[in-house]
């Protein structure tokens, strides 16, 4: 058999052609007046599945109704510098004038403002109409509801193959949202049978399926199927129904009155789009956007249907000063301030404000008892003399530059200090994230709910979710330091969000950027990407290695080849210690592809248990953005026993379809985080249109001794490292900081 490591060939960079815009699909549906845009994932174009619990992964773009539709959140160039829509701004008026009486600071302002426009939300809420009459029955498009919604909840399909999102969990669209802070509350009871049952009824009359019932009324809080009753439209509050087909049942259940204009359907489409812009990584949407994405859904009146749904209470909107400000000592003295007005959900907007404030809080209330000067000293020196001087700091590095966060943590314990590491992902070091929010790990909470400590310093902070900052943060004790490290090249959260980026960005902190270069011929190859260059680097003991393949049954074949024979043998690695990281999940060399091929030449099996048998790789996804590597160890009537890090798991039966698949092979948001003896990248040529810069750098960067390129992509690969640059997220959180940096008096 031929030896599968070849010698190294590295393609040279040059320009490739865009991918073409996905057609829309013909629409069939009612009330509005544009088509449902198929899905478009990463790996193929013409699978684009997306995971269960994975929101970044084979995501096609959030509300594209039809062809040319533009993402929320990057109109090109385009800023909402205009007015608020009329009604809306009322709140903002008379904050702004009691600000100006007062002598209030901009900030405080705005906070002042957001009060009354909440007072005046809870009144609109008190003033909603009642229950409307039934309609008549729908036709044929309810079969093909029905078949989708009965093929994704028994897992013989995946969402995505009949919906353009594949949501990771039920999420509340509108009027209702979610509150903030979900990841250290305790799950929502389930609804009650009767509950259930009343729902059911709601959507026979509407001829929805009755798969639905469950989901939505979890969905829906209080009273499901009073509300969906009342608003047929919020049937997309259940994960994978789509704007059509919520419209088809509306117009079932009220016949007539079902118009596209229905001021019931823009909440609930306005509440629909911010939460698939949520998965995106968006916070909030700027308003022209977003009433671009409401007209493509055939909203008649855009602007003033979303100052609707903004009076009503769905939604909260936000106007973000653009520039630097205006004083009466600036030559632009006397001339009005541009803003660009911001759309949010409850959720995420409060977590950013409590986010801010929380940061805020740290930074100005440190205490510095200990004799920091002492342990200033080796590789995280200059880590821990800003760490003497104040309560937050950020730090940057590549993965060598891990040990300086290491070394603060030994020099605080030294000192006596109460100190704890928590990363991403489990370590030998620390404690992880969700483990420390849970208080299933770390120190314990005080009195007052606080962690019970005098410094946390946080690993892998790009993967921080706004809501599970928030919650990090606000446990953080007054007098406590925050360390917040973490390599900004890497791929972002899976949530909505972008802590990190939006911190560095507004200077308001002190930031340590480690000069420890990662070492070797990786490390050499890796930095270059951070930095737009694809370079071929000398490996003269063939640490990095190319293969270039055909198509994707060749890629298929290599890779097997290369974990069970080649890297085996020429590096002393054993298998299990070589893992596959691809774009995508579909496709024929996406991740599911990989896994059966790698199953079948590493644990071969029936797949007894779900699938799987004992011994079997796999990632464990308990919540979006968390996968965890694992493996089987047994099954019985309790659910699928797992062995994750020395630690064992069980997953209910009725979970292991949407929370654990096999993991010999997985993506690069799944990887980030965790580092492997050898990785073997494959770049089938299907998945040219995944690749960008911090894929390419996360997925690289995660081999210690060895990388495999499987080839396939020609120059796609070199033109995504120079070229393709993240996805801009909207945001409101540097902002914010910012604002209270300057009200505060702090320097920036």
């Amino acid at each position: 058999m031929e030896h599968a490591v070849s010698t190294d060939r590295q393609a040279e960079p040059a320009d490739s052609e865009e991918p073409a815009e996905p057609q829309p699909a013909a629409d069939g549906g009612p009330g509005t007046g544009s088509g449902e845009a198929p899905s478009a994932g990463p790996q193929a174009a013409s699978e684009g599945e997306a995971e269960p619990g994975e929101a970044q992964e084979g995501e096609v773009e959030p509300g594209k109704a039809e062809e040319g539709e533009v993402e929320p959140g990057e109109e090109d160039g385009e800023q909402a510098t205009a007015d608020a829509p009329e009604g809306t701004g009322e709140a903002g008026e008379q904050a702004a004038e009691a600000g100006a009486g007062a002598g209030l600071s901009e900030a405080q302002a705005e906070l002042a403002a957001q009060k009354i426009e909440r007072e005046r939300i809870a009144r609109r809420k008190a003033e909603r109409e009642g229950p409307v009459d039934a309609g008549a029955k729908l036709s044929g498009k309810a079969a093909d509801l029905l078949a989708a919604v009965r093929a994704v909840e028994s897992g013989a399909k995946p969402a995505a193959v009949y919906f353009d999102e594949a949501p990771a969990a039920p999420r509340k669209a509108a009027p209702a949202p979610p509150p903030p802070r979900r990841t250290a509350q305790a799950p929502a009871a389930a609804p009650s049978a009767d509950t259930v049952d009343g729902v059911r009824a709601v959507l026979a009359r509407g001829g929805a399926p009755e798969a639905l019932a469950a989901p939505a009324a979890a969905a829906l809080g209080d009273d499901p199927a009073g509300r969906l009753a009342a608003n047929p439209w919020l049937l997309l509050s259940v994960p994978a129904v789509r704007p059509t087909q919520a419209d088809g049942f509306a117009r079932a259940l009220l016949g007539p009155e079902a118009g596209p204009g229905d001021e019931r359907r823009t909440a609930a489409l306005v509440g629909w789009l911010l939460v698939q812009a949520g998965l995106k990584g968006h916070t909030a949407l700027e308003a022209p956007v977003l009433e671009k994405a409401l007209a493509q859904y055939g909203v008649p009146e855009p602007a003033e249907a979303l100052e609707l749904a903004i009076a009503d209470g769905s939604v909260l909107v936000f106007h973000e000063p653009l520039g630097r400000p205006v004083g009466e000592d600036t030559e632009d003295a006397g001339t009005e301030q541009p803003v660009r007005i911001l759309v949010g959900l409850e959720g995420p907007a409060m977590a950013e404000e409590s986010l801010a404030d929380g940061l805020a809080r740290i930074a100005g209330t440190f205490e510095a008892p200990a004799d920091w000067e002492k342990a200033a000293t080796g590789p995280g020196a200059e880590l821990i003399r800003a760490v003497a001087g104040h309560g937050l700091v950020t730090h940057t590095g590549g993965e060598a530059a891990r040990a300086e966060p290491l070394a603060l943590l030994a020099a605080a314990r030294e000192l006596g200090l109460r100190a704890c590491l928590a990363a991403h992902v489990p370590s030998a070091e620390g404690v992880t994230v969700a483990g420390l929010l849970s208080g299933a790990q770390g120190p314990g909470r005080d009195a007052d709910g606080r962690f019970a400590l005098d410094l946390l310093i946080v690993l892998d902070a790009p993967q921080l979710d706004v809501e599970a900052a928030a919650a990090l943060v606000e446990s953080v004790p007054d007098g406590a330091r925050l360390v917040l490290s973490g390599d900004p090249a890497v791929l972002g959260s899976a949530g909505a969000g972008r802590v990190f980026a939006d911190l560095l960005a507004a200077r308001t902190c002190p930031l340590v950027v480690s000069r420890v270069p990662d070492p070797g011929p990786l490390g050499e190859l890796v930095s270059g990407v951070g930095i737009g260059e694809l370079n071929q680097v000398e490996a003269p003991g063939k640490e990095v290695v190319i293969v270039p393949v055909q198509d994707a049954g060749e890629a298929v074949h290599r890779a097997v080849q290369l974990v069970a024979e080649s890297v085996p043998r020429a590096f002393g690695i054993p298998a299990d210690s070589v893992q596959v990281i691809t774009p995508g999940h579909g496709g024929s060399a996406g991740t599911r592809a990989l896994n059966a091929a790698l199953k079948e030449r590493l644990n071969p099996g029936p797949g007894r248990f779900g699938g799987f048998d004992p011994g079997d790789r796999v990632v464990h996804v308990p919540s979006p953005g968390r996968a965890l590597p694992a493996r089987v160890v047994s099954a019985d009537a309790q659910g699928l026993h797992l062995d994750r890090a020395g630690e064992r798991v069980v997953v209910p039966k009725e979970l292991v379809e949407s929370q654990v698949r096999h993991g010999w092979a997985i993506t690069a948001h799944q990887a980030v985080g965790v580092r492997w003896p050898a990785v073997v990248v494959v770049l089938p040529g299907d998945a040219a249109q995944a690749l960008s810069r911090e894929w390419v750098y996360t997925a690289f960067g995660r081999a210690e001794r060895h990388l495999s390129v499987v080839h396939g992509v020609d120059q796609a690969l070199p033109h995504a490292v120079a070229e393709v640059l993240p996805k801009p997220r909207t945001t409101r959180l540097t902002g914010l900081l910012s604002a209270l940096a300057t009200a505060g008096g702090q320097p920036e």
